[in-house]
């Protein structure tokens, strides 16, 4: 009875460790993008986020959420196959806020080994002259 449960049990952690080695990676190319500095003239500025699925099995992505309704984020809801990159974009909005330095969130939240990634955008808008 005892070798059929630690056989049981073999089985059962190689199986554990067989689909644990088979998953999905997101990398980004980078974490935080800054914008730079941009008038307030023109409040509407465009972030596109590099990434590569360096897992073994196709990425999904569950969900993107900004730490604000200035930052708007577009993906594809498609899987990403191993070896093969993508993007995602977030338009920023400044329109309505103050002038001066801002730093904000995105949370990427996906089915990969690293199930939460968080990324900045950051940037300078300069008041009307």
């Amino acid at each position: 009875m005892k070798k059929i449960a630690m056989i049981t049990l073999m089985v059962f952690l190689g199986s554990l460790f067989a689909i644990a080695q088979n998953q999905a990676e997101i990398k980004f190319d980078k974490s935080t993008y800054n914008i730079g500095t941009f008038s307030e003239e023109t409040p509407v500025q465009k972030i596109t986020f590099t990434f590569t699925n360096v897992g073994s099995a196709p990425l999904v992505i569950n969900q993107v959420v900004a730490s604000c309704g200035c930052a708007v984020p577009k993906y594809d809801k498609r899987p990403i196959p191993p070896g093969q990159k993508s993007t995602l974009e977030i338009v920023y909005n400044g329109q309505g806020k103050f002038p001066g330095h801002f730093k904000k969130s995105i949370t990427v939240r996906t089915n990969g080994k690293t199930e939460m990634t968080r990324l900045y955008i950051e940037g300078i808008m300069e008041a009307k002259k």
